[in-house]
């Protein structure tokens, strides 16, 4: 049974034709290094799109987590990689969930109006996967905490006006994630600095770059949440962040396998088009067939999302197969393209390096595998 209702469509439909409008004509441009204009994430906002979830009195729609699946899936079947799903579906959430009424009232309705955007700051040059080994410290000094620290490969880093740091307020405690914390901290603030945008493989237009921090003072009004809590807090949102890339390879992959069929009827090699190969047609058949056992199992799990249930394993189940396979698709579609497909003037070079990110993103596959087999009892 469909999740979605006839306002769904018509949000779908909305959401499309700004994308084509507003979007779509400059990634290009935003691919080339040039940062997404400060002026899109307003008017993402202008029209409803950022974190529509948030309660109206806040300034959101008050809708639900659906509406973000539209838009994620629309995002990746366009190829366009803005960091718009982290903003609103991955780190926002955190301040609805465990910010104080002060913070709510504070931040809320300038993320929903895009005039603050958002960034977490985990990995360090050091921990990747091992969360807990982080080494990025915030010492008590009176009313506020000193922090010093590195992070690394900050997604939307640059364009960020508030950052979810996650760093470690305890060091004296076993086992070491109990002593991490999470803390609010604004973009200028004293002892606060961003290394330059770090050139990447794929996703270009969403910029990521180094966090610094030197002595730098905030107030302990701006932690998130309890003191030491960090670490559960960062875990129990890790299903909504799993499903947001889940989402997205699973419209990645039928973007790219369906530009791949139109491809392959129009291009004619050997005095036939291409699509009439059986080699060709069986290996677009299997595609198709694993994407639609894809489809399948996103919609169950985001059914089951929607409804409160959580799940670990079968989301780390759907992160690790979903990801993986959208990668089988784009390597095969490249291949049935030829030459033409390892050319950046056509769409597909493009969707081949985003869609590699996807099996490394929200936890590797070589994480998800680890969570299963704990879960089978192995």
């Amino acid at each position: 049974m469909s999740i979605y209702t006839d306002e769904h469509y018509i949000f779908r439909k909305a959401f499309r034709r700004f994308l084509v409008k507003e979007i779509i004509p400059f990634i290009d441009e935003w691919e080339e290094g040039t940062l997404v204009p400060k002026e899109i994430w307003r008017k993402f906002g202008d029209c409803g799109f950022l974190c529509p979830w948030v309660e109206e009195k806040y300034g959101g729609l008050g809708a639900g987590f659906e509406y973000s699946i539209i838009m994620i899936e629309e995002l990746g079947k366009a190829g366009v990689d803005i960091a718009v799903p982290l903003h609103s579906d991955v780190v926002a959430p955190y301040i609805e969930k465990y910010g104080s009424e002060e913070q709510k009232q504070k931040w809320l309705p300038k993320c929903v109006s895009g005039e603050v955007t958002l960034s977490i700051a985990m990995t360090e040059p050091n921990t990747g996967s091992d969360v807990a080994a982080i080494t990025t410290v915030a010492k008590k000094e009176g009313q506020d905490y000193i922090i010093n620290g590195q992070k690394v490969y900050i997604s939307n880093g640059i364009n960020s006006k508030l950052t979810i740091l996650a760093c470690k307020t305890r060091t004296d405690v076993f086992p070491p994630h109990k002593g991490i914390s999470l803390i609010l901290v604004e973009e200028g603030t004293k002892g606060f600095s961003k290394g330059k945008s770090m050139k990447k493989m794929g996703r270009k237009a969403s910029e990521v770059c180094e966090y610094y921090f030197n002595d730098c003072r905030v107030p302990i009004s701006n932690l998130l949440g309890e003191e030491n809590k960090g670490f559960s807090y960062l875990m129990s949102n890790l299903q909504q962040e799993r499903l947001v890339q889940i989402i997205r390879s699973q419209a990645e992959a039928e973007a790219v396998l369906d530009l791949t069929i139109e491809y392959t009827k129009n291009r004619t090699a050997f005095g036939q088009p291409i699509s009439k190969f059986q080699h060709n047609q069986f290996k677009i058949v299997e595609m198709a067939t694993e994407i639609e056992i894809g489809r399948v199992f996103v919609d169950e799990v985001a059914a089951s999302h929607l409804k409160g249930t959580r799940d670990e394993k079968r989301v780390a189940m759907a992160k690790w197969w979903i990801t993986e396979m959208a990668n089988r698709v784009a390597y095969q579609c490249l291949q049935l393209h030829g030459g033409i497909g390892y050319m950046e003037e056509y769409p597909l070079a493009r969707r081949f390096r985003n869609i590699r990110m996807d099996t490394i993103a929200a936890g590797t596959t070589e994480i998800m595998k680890v969570i299963l087999s704990k879960k089978l009892g192995l």
